[in-house]
């Protein structure tokens, strides 16, 4: 009796230790399965991720391999494009990477060279891989009909027509031409010439009713004075007092005007209209509008005549700036390029004769029409005139002063090339 309940309890510990055990060795088992499945879509993701690095790097090497071929077939060379664009709506010529809410010219252009295979994916990311430079870089709003940029890209057959097909109506490549390697649009353009369209209203007398701008015609008197006044401007003269925050001692101040004149006004849309031209070395910011708002305050009689030749002294004076509507990059010139290089037999002139009747066509098709309509639309000129008795013409502060209310940060707000 005594000797079977030992072996009764060693039955019981036994069997409860299998028990035990088994338990264990389920929970060993479940770990050691979940352990096998994290491994295994550990390994899936990883093949995943090797498979779609694999694609990657196949499209890599195929889009470099086509890039190769394209430059073989089509190599690189360094040309000049010219282009005419109407402003409205874009934030001017130049591209800004870090603001692409802001859509340029330059973002329209690059994406159309990037999609007709004309230059490389990456090359859009960086402009400088294709030596990219404009020769005027206009300002919000303003258009052109001849600007030029140089680049290099892959001279394909029917390499106009392959960009424009990628190109809003309003911008549009009319030309072409092979220029030298080190060729730069910017630093080789000898004088730029920018077109001015504004109603003829502007030169009205300041009591003038400008509720029915249709009716004003502007008399040949006042127009002869008009053109004594921009005639004023010829030479070069310290246009400090024409730009923004630009000390009268800086030597960029000083600025070369070629030619300044209005040409005889024109009927358009039941409205009289006129084209003031001006053509000059480079430009500050806003200094053609500021050129062209002093006058017309002049002429209103908001201002006295000698206003002009005093902006250009060290004191600092209070000038109107005109709308940026209206304004027209016209034609830029090259004429030390093309006197040492048009001639070599191996190079053409920078000049544009056979395309003139496709900027001609351009213009009134595209950048008169919508400066017109603009204006007729919402009376940008009007309304800037309504804020010329505002303007205290009289008076002015000394050079001392003007120094001092510099912002260094606006440094740079001379691009020092037409950026009006």
């Amino acid at each position: 009796m005594f000797k079977i309940r030992p072996l009764l309890s060693a039955l019981v510990n036994h069997t409860l230790t299998l028990e035990k055990n088994g338990g264990l060795c389920k929970l060993f088992c479940t770990m050691s399965e979940a352990s096998k499945d994290e491994q295994t879509a550990n390994l899936l993701k990883r093949a995943n991720e090797d498979s779609a690095e694999k694609v990657q790097a196949t499209k890599k090497l195929k889009a470099e391999e086509d890039s190769t071929e394209d430059e073989k077939k089509y190599p690189k060379k360094k040309v000049v494009l010219l282009l005419a664009y109407s402003g409205k709506g874009y934030y001017g010529m130049q591209r800004n990477p870090t603001a692409t809410q802001f859509r340029t010219i330059e973002d329209e252009l690059v994406t159309s060279l990037v999609k007709s295979g004309c230059i490389p994916e990456n090359h859009g990311d960086d402009m400088k891989k294709m030596s990219f430079q404009r020769c005027a870089r206009t300002d919000k709003g303003v258009s052109a009909a001849g600007q030029v940029v140089s680049l290099k890209l892959r001279l394909m057959e029917d390499i106009i027509e392959k960009i424009n097909e990628h190109l809003p109506p309003q911008i549009r490549v009319l030309g072409l031409k092979r220029v030298t390697q080190g060729f730069n649009s910017k630093n080789n353009c000898d004088a730029r010439t920018y077109a001015y369209m504004l109603p003829t209203v502007a030169f009205s007398p300041k009591d003038n009713d400008t509720g029915n701008i249709a009716a004003f015609r502007l008399e040949p008197e006042t127009l002869q004075r008009v053109n004594r006044l921009f005639a004023s401007y010829k030479g070069t003269h310290n246009f400090h007092n024409f730009t923004s925050q630009k000390a009268p001692s800086d030597p960029s101040a000083r600025r070369y005007i070629i030619e300044m004149s209005c040409g005889e006004p024109f009927i358009n849309n039941n409205t009289q209209f006129a084209v003031i031209t001006v053509r000059g070395q480079s430009f500050m910011l806003h200094q053609i509008r500021k050129m062209i708002g002093l006058v017309i305050a002049v002429i209103k009689g908001y201002a006295k005549e000698d206003v002009i030749e005093r902006s250009w002294g060290d004191a600092k004076v209070d000038v109107p700036k005109a709308p940026g509507l209206g304004l027209v990059l016209e034609k830029v010139h090259f004429d030390r390029y093309n006197k040492r290089f048009g001639g070599d037999g191996l190079h053409e002139r920078l000049e544009w004769d056979q395309e003139v009747e496709a900027i001609k066509a351009f213009k009134e098709a595209h950048i008169y029409p919508s400066i017109v309509e603009t204006e007729c639309d919402e009376g940008s000129m009007v309304s800037w005139m309504s804020t010329l008795p505002i303007h205290d013409f009289e008076a002015s502060a000394t050079a001392t002063d003007a120094k001092n209310n510099k912002d260094p940060k606006q440094d740079n707000a001379d691009e020092g090339n037409a950026s009006d």
